[in-house]
């Protein structure tokens, strides 16, 4: 597990890729000293397993899946990556509960300065918006951040100096796409309240809050499940 407070920003020095897979280098800075095969390291936000260690660079490798859902396959030689290692159960829990579990892309719509900080604005689809609320948090390529706004087309983030200077954001340009894992707290109260569940049902919760009386029951008719 990651918190989303960026301890680095590394650089991609070497990337092989297959026909459904990477294998990317990262030169990782201290990054690199404290860290074992094996261990878990968020890059971009993407939760990967180091593969091997030549410090400072480490080395991951990337599947079909991790592909698919990121912005890892548009990475280039030479482009600047977020680095976080994961949670020490002893530190400091400065962001919020990031898994570094990838849900989808968005795309950067535009980026103004606004005196000392920055407004940035993020257009994503509605499986993402779903979960994006205003004060909300949400992990924009690895970082944990406070969502100024959102409707049902896009979201707003408002960056201060020190968070503009000490991750990739200040190398993001209108058009770009950046990595969005949403707040795992809301996809866990969605299922158990009945906004999902297989075959389309409403779920165990609603259930038991329509015989106790608190909502309508459904319609038999109605059922799927």
């Amino acid at each position: 597990m990651f918190t989303g407070i960026v301890e680095a920003v590394g650089k991609i020095v070497a990337l092989d890729s297959g026909r459904d897979s990477v294998r990317l280098s990262v030169s990782a800075a201290h990054i690199a000293e404290d860290v074992a095969i094996g261990d878990s390291v968020a890059v971009n936000g993407v939760c990967l397993t180091v593969v091997e260690i030549a410090a400072p660079q480490l080395t991951f490798e990337a599947v079909y899946e991790t592909l698919r859902r990121t912005t890892l396959g548009q990475r280039r030689v030479g482009d600047p990556v977020n680095l976080e290692r994961a949670l020490q159960t002893n530190g400091r829990f400065g962001g919020h509960i990031v898994q570094g579990h990838i849900d989808g892309t968005g795309r950067i719509a535009s980026i103004r300065p606004v005196g000392d900080s920055w407004f940035v604005y993020i257009e994503a689809s509605q499986d993402l918006l779903r979960y994006i609320v205003t004060k909300g948090s949400v992990c924009v390529d690895g970082i944990s951040l406070t969502v100024m706004d959102a409707d049902d087309k896009a979201f707003s983030l408002s960056i201060i100096p020190h968070t503009w200077e000490n991750t990739t954001l200040k190398d993001r340009h209108a058009g770009d796409s950046v990595n969005v894992e949403t707040d795992i707290i809301g996809k866990y109260v969605e299922k158990l309240m009945g906004g999902w569940a297989p075959g389309g049902g409403r779920g165990v919760t609603l259930d038991l809050l329509a015989r106790s009386g608190y909502i309508e029951p459904e319609p038999e008719a109605s059922r799927r499940w």
